[in-house]
């Protein structure tokens, strides 16, 4: 699907839908199909009463897919401990190795691209953006915008404890957890330290040893909230991890 591949929503539509999406899945058996759906029919009701539009070429059978893996991966390493998602629909690079450019903010990442501070090669880290730091986990649409604008979207990566929208086009990484907010290992990383990403190894790491990254804690201070009081505190101090969903409770 668009802007991962040729097809738009109508095209899967009249391909047969989501029921048939479901059918194909529940063939496989990758279906939960007890759970009910709006229509008050189980899913897997809903999938066996779908029907395929004869040559339809939106939905790939389940053992002739269009690549091995799926458009979204889960990466761990030092950096992520409690992983992070990458998206890899759209493209076909699977490793950067580079310098890290770190930003606490969106809109000091945004300047620094616009002010040609950004180099071919460089990993962009925008951190203090996760749903307790921002608060809330903002997208980062803007600064992925501003890389494609600079041309860069194809030479950088960036990775950041907020979010992207399904536009994002990149090597990019987001819901990078534990977030900087809540002493995540992005929060000690400094300029210039050496970035690995292997979405084939499914690993995210900085170079340095267990030992270093114990002694930039050390000495790491968390930055004073942006909201001391008021519904944004709230939220800060009761949601969760957004590798548990960034929900309050």
């Amino acid at each position: 699907m668009k802007p991962g591949g040729q097809f738009v929503a109508t095209d899967l539509y009249e391909a047969g839908g989501i029921p048939f999406l479901a059918k194909r899945l529940a063939e496989a058996g990758l279906l939960h199909t007890d759970e009910l759906t709006v229509t008050g029919k189980s899913i897997g009701e809903e999938a066996n009463a779908a029907t395929e539009t004869e040559g339809q070429q939106v939905v790939r059978p389940v053992d002739a897919p269009l690549k091995p893996t799926g458009g979204f991966a889960i990466l761990r390493g030092n950096l992520a401990p409690d992983g992070c998602v990458i998206k890899l629909a759209g493209q076909d690079k699977m490793l950067h190795r580079g310098p890290a450019r770190i930003f606490d903010r969106e809109e000091d990442t945004f300047a620094a691209i616009k002010g040609g501070q950004i180099q071919p090669g460089d990993v962009v880290v925008i951190r203090y953006e996760g749903p307790t730091g921002g608060p809330g986990m903002r997208e980062m649409l803007g600064v992925t915008a501003a890389l494609v604008g600079a041309g860069l979207s194809e030479d950088v990566a960036l990775l950041t404890d907020g979010r992207f929208s399904g536009a994002t086009h990149g090597f990019m990484i987001c819901h990078v957890a534990p977030e900087a907010a809540k002493g995540g290992p992005i929060a000690i990383l400094q300029e210039g330290d050496e970035i690995v990403i292997d979405a084939k190894e499914r690993r995210l790491d900085v170079e340095l040893s267990d030992a270093e990254i114990q002694e930039r804690f050390e000495q790491w201070t968390p930055p004073e909230p942006p909201y001391a009081r008021g519904v944004m505190a709230k939220y800060a101090n009761s949601v969760s991890s957004a590798s548990e969903g960034a929900v309050t409770g």
